[in-house]
């Protein structure tokens, strides 16, 4: 039953959501993978959004679990295992399975759509795109290397000239570091002050719900549950002067509450479908 939402949270003349796609157009294609982010590009999303973890020796890469069993036909932690371990692992294969299809042979699949994708790769994708495309990336917590992963991150965003602040007439810097940890944004913070933070709540606490973030922090990264059971949240957010990011909008309810609340953007498996339905495409 669609509920009632009170006219007094809903935002006057709203600017344009931001589509940001999960994991690249993950409902499409296997999620981290180069053929994820390549299609989410061409279906017009304004950014990406990416999980990272490091391995065990020190390459960041875009993998959601703690382990690989999920994504992958391997096994572990990827805290344990090397870049070239995971080299070998299929992460697509199993995206085919669980539509019916039977897995391709290893032979003839497609690399862009099995194979294991680091932070390095991705940023090169973004770097090489024929318009700005903006990246969203999300530090994974708690992790045996603590603030190795902060580090390694910021000294490769420093590579790609990310970790300089934007000067006037530049608009918001097209990247920005997502995290449940306040800690983890903190340290970000602290080394590149320049890339913004956005930090993700699961739940709304006590000491959020007036729309109070981390100190430094200036995007609300709340679930859409929140919103559902907390549409007020939003506008408090706003009145904090925090954007709203909100995560995981697939269901075309979903979108609808978003776009009357006026959030700034909406992280979605589906960027075609979401633009189509803001009349964005």
């Amino acid at each position: 039953m669609k509920s009632a939402r009170p006219t007094r949270y809903i935002r006057s003349n709203p600017p344009a959501i931001s589509v940001i796609a999960h994991r690249g157009a993950s409902e499409d294609a296997p999620e981290h993978t180069l053929a994820a982010y390549r299609k989410a590009i061409e279906d017009g999303a304004d950014a990406l959004e990416c999980d990272v973890r490091l391995t065990a020796d020190g390459h960041l890469v875009c993998v959601h679990d703690r382990r690989v069993n999920r994504t992958s036909n391997g096994r572990g932690a990827v805290s344990t295992l090397e870049l070239a371990d995971l080299a070998t692992l299929d992460f697509g294969s199993w995206k085919d399975e669980a539509y019916g299809n039977e897995a391709p042979d290893r032979q003839l699949e497609d690399p862009e759509r099995t194979s294991v994708l680091t932070l390095e790769r991705l940023l090169e994708l973004v770097a090489d795109a024929d318009r700005r495309v903006e990246l969203a990336i999300e530090t994974k917590h708690p992790t045996r290397w603590a603030g190795q992963v902060e580090e390694r991150l910021v000294e490769l965003l420093d590579r790609f000239g990310h970790t300089k602040p934007a000067r006037a007439g530049e608009g918001t810097p097209p990247v920005r570091v997502m995290s449940f940890s306040a800690r983890s944004l903190h340290r970000v913070q602290a080394a590149a002050p320049g890339i913004p933070g956005v930090y993700l709540m699961q739940f709304l606490t006590p000491r959020h719900r007036d729309g109070r973030l981390p100190p430094g922090v200036g995007i609300a990264g709340p679930g859409i549950r929140i919103l559902r059971a907390h549409p007020e949240y939003v506008a408090k957010a706003h009145r904090a002067g925090h954007q709203v990011h909100v995560w995981t909008v697939n269901e075309a309810p979903d979108v609808e509450l978003c776009r009357e609340l006026g959030v700034d953007a909406v992280i979605t498996n589906r960027p075609k479908q979401v633009r189509n339905q803001l009349g964005l495409a």
